[in-house]
């Protein structure tokens, strides 16, 4: 270790030296800080503040950020206030207490992830940034490593608001996996089902007490009754009746949405960032019709959001196994469910409670899960969407693998003068062409299969049947499925059907979508083009200036201007942001403005100006990258401060002999909170920061960020050594940047008693 060497002892002036026979063994859950960090959340409405929603959350930064699901906050038609109430836990055994007031600083509705900035006393008065005091708050796990028989703790507020926070003991028992956020879109667990909804938006923790995952479930309202409480007098006649409004509670709560889907929300939150589309200011679709879900299939593998081959059934021995289906007219408000049995009997495991929607109003979707043995039996797949039985599905598990004719692996290009595909990939310009790539297994002569081709939902063929000729073989590749539509290929989005005759049936075997969008132009289309950026001094004022790539004197809001050809409307396309590297913006949204044009204008800006640092914009369309561009701002690095502000300092070191100059194992090293002195600590959970104890070589590593000029006091002891106390331990922002940034190390030796 070659950094921040003997930090401590040059900051320790002032040695308590007194004999001690204290020991303590390092905990890894500081479950009262973790209760202290959780909060109750009331959304309110009116003057009388009558409450609407109520749910849990948990402050993930000193400065009151507060991590919740964002239907406990985000106004809907069941959550019509608009002001957020924050009552935190005095005492573990006391109901919490209102405290402050918060607005929403950052929101995810896809994950159903909210981020809240403390911003009010509970009176209304404002509080200033540097006016609010040091909240307790836990680290989100920076790793998506999570195990299956993981034990972890569940925190959150069990009720309306009138018991005490509350934790039990789970297991991680699946993932379940969708297209928005992949193979462990969904932490399933055992042991937490005793929590109702109240809990929605608190907190799972890892055996080292970081936060892993936001407990989740989406309240159906429909009547009064176990999920939906008559809690005060809304319409202020006197009485809580039926005329009253309910309060949604929800059901038991047995997933868990990944804490790391929120760390993009955290960091722009943390720096101040915010981004605004404003060429297609209406990104909300009214949508009138019920939502439905039809074409239900299944599969083993799913390759960029479809399936890799249709099955009938799996053998026995399946680990992975993915339900797809259309959906149509759902949105960000609909509550959607899967019901699985085997047998008849509930599998827990494989089902997803009521959640709220995470993708966009129609297309493909896909739930399932992989890694999980799937026991032999008969399987009902159940769908319900906002409550009422939408659409069901049986698969049988079990038995040898079959040799069945199959097609698999679709992929699209475009078709050249002489026949040969150019391109692999699911976005294609504009042409006249299009041909399907995919792999074929296990046919015979004479089989008869076909292809149906659909541009925007329409069927552009009849089906044709073919018989399989010898010339093909048993089993290879073919890429001579094309469609070639009157007046060529429009902009939109295309799917291909293939089908094989069995026992008489045609019977889908594989299925892809594709786009259509942009000039011909390579490899991809050109979609995109000309990206610039225009600095103002006011998020307010017209991007008129000189475009740039370099502001080296800052920047106030910067515009991001860029053209586009051949989009059609609707079209899902994705825009990111990254600052240095890391992603703190996301959003698909459907494309609404026309089909070509230029300007489109994006407006990232910050309250107190745009941190230093270097700014990436990415634009894509079926997960594909079409173009980027990047920005930097003054010295083009996100400035120390501003980095530990995001993830905290670091802190690790050795605790040597001061003779020997060997690592001492078994020594206790403790940060008190800056609440205590060494005269005041009592070895009380709440005193302590944090704590760790050195390995057999001497190293030790603290679990939790520090904060700069947090005035921490100091104990290190050991039997055998004097102790080292001090109070006042803090890190400088000077000091920090002296020492090269995190992780700071430093070397302790120690004197023998």
């Amino acid at each position: 270790m070659t950094r921040f060497r003997n930090l401590l002892v040059g900051m320790l002036m002032c040695l308590v030296l007194i004999r001690t026979n204290i020991s303590s063994t390092a905990q890894n859950i500081d479950l009262e800080l973790i209760q202290q960090a959780t909060v109750f959340i009331i959304q309110a409405e009116g003057s009388n503040l009558s409450t609407r929603c109520i749910g849990s959350g948990t402050i993930v930064r000193y400065d009151g950020l507060i991590l919740t699901n964002a239907h406990n906050v985000v106004p809907s038609a069941t959550c019509l206030g608009e002001e957020l109430i924050i009552a935190m836990t005095l005492n573990p055994n006391d109901p919490p207490v209102p405290k402050y007031r918060a607005e929403i600083a950052q929101v995810d509705e896809s994950y159903d992830l909210a981020l809240l900035r403390i911003t009010r006393e509970l009176d209304g008065r404002l509080i200033e940034a540097d006016e609010l005091p040091i909240l307790p708050f836990v680290e989100i796990a920076r790793t998506e490593s999570i195990s299956l028989d993981e034990t972890i703790t569940v925190v959150g507020y069990p009720d309306v608001g009138n018991d005490a926070v509350q934790s039990i003991r789970g297991t991680i028992t699946g993932f379940i996996a969708e297209p928005d956020g992949g193979e462990q879109a969904w932490i399933k667990t055992v042991g937490v089902e005793a929590f109702r909804g109240t809990m929605s938006g608190g907190g799972a923790y890892n055996q080292e007490g970081q936060l892993i995952g936001v407990p989740t479930s989406a309240p159906l309202v429909q009547q009064v009754g176990e999920n939906c409480r008559l809690l005060e007098d809304t319409n202020g006649d006197g009485f809580i009746n039926a005329n009253d409004a309910c309060i949604p509670i929800g059901d038991a709560i047995s997933v868990l949405r990944p804490a790391t889907f929120a760390l993009p929300l955290v960091r722009s939150a943390s720096l101040g960032l915010d981004v605004n589309i404003l060429s297609s200011l209406d990104t909300s679709t009214t949508i009138s019709e019920t939502p439905t879900v039809d074409r239900l299939f299944f599969a083993t593998a799913v390759t960029n959001g479809l399936p890799n081959r249709v099955i009938g059934s799996a053998p026995t021995g399946t680990n992975s196994l993915y339900l797809f289906f259309d959906y149509r007219n759902f949105t960000s408000n609909t509550v959607y469910e899967l019901r699985v049995t085997i047998d008849g009997i509930p599998s827990p495991t494989f089902s997803l409670p009521p959640v709220r929607w995470s993708g966009n109003n129609n297309g493909l979707w896909y739930i399932g899960s992989s890694g999980i043995p799937w026991a032999n039996g008969s399987y009902e797949f159940r769908l319900f969407v906002n409550g009422f039985a939408a659409a069901s599905r049986f698969i049988t598990v079990g038995g040898s693998p079959q040799e069945q004719p199959t097609f698999s692996n679709v992929v699209f290009g475009l078709l050249d003068d002489n026949n040969n595909l150019q391109g692999e990939s699911y976005i294609l310009p504009t042409g006249n062409i299009a041909s399907a790539r995919f792999i074929y297994q296990n046919m015979t002569l004479g089989t008869q299969w076909t292809s149906v081709w659909y541009y925007n939902g329409i069927p552009l063929n009849n089906p044709v049947y073919d018989s399989w000729s010898s010339d093909d073989g048993i089993s290879g590749s073919r890429d001579d499925v094309s469609i070639r539509p009157d007046g060529g290929l429009r902009p939109g989005n295309y799917r291909v059907d293939l089908y094989i005759v069995e026992d008489g049936d045609a019977r889908l075997k594989t299925t892809g979508d594709f786009v259509v969008a942009g000039a011909p132009a390579g490899a991809l289309p050109d979609v995109f083009s000309n990206i610039e950026f225009r600095r103002t001094d006011s998020p307010f004022a017209q991007p008129t200036g000189t475009p740039a790539i370099s502001f080296p004197d800052g920047a106030n809001t910067i515009f991001a201007q860029f053209n586009w050809q051949r989009i059609s409307g609707g079209t899902l396309w994705t825009i990111q942001w990254l600052v240095d590297g890391t992603l703190f913006y996301e959003e698909t949204l459907a494309w609404n403005a026309p089909d070509s044009g230029n300007d489109f204008t994006i407006r990232l800006t910050a309250s107190d100006g745009l941190p230093d640092a270097t700014y990436t914009m990415n634009l894509l369309i079926n997960g594909i990258l079409l173009e980027t561009a990047q920005v930097s701002v003054g010295i083009g690095q996100l400035s120390i401060d501003n980095l530990a502000a995001v993830g905290g300092i670091q802190l690790r070191g050795q605790v040597i002999d001061g003779d020997t100059q060997e690592g001492i194992e078994g020594v206790t090293f403790v940060l008190i909170s800056e609440d205590y002195s060494i005269a005041d600590f009592t070895w009380q959970q709440d005193q302590i920061y944090a704590l760790a104890v050195t390995d057999q070589n001497g190293d030790f590593e603290i679990d939790r960020p520090l904060q700069f000029e947090a005035p921490y006091s100091v104990y290190v002891l050991v039997e055998g050594y004097l102790p080292i106390t001090q109070d006042g331990f803090a890190i400088t922002q000077e000091r920090f940047e002296e020492v090269g940034g995190n992780p700071i190390e430093m070397l302790i030796p120690m004197t023998k008693d």
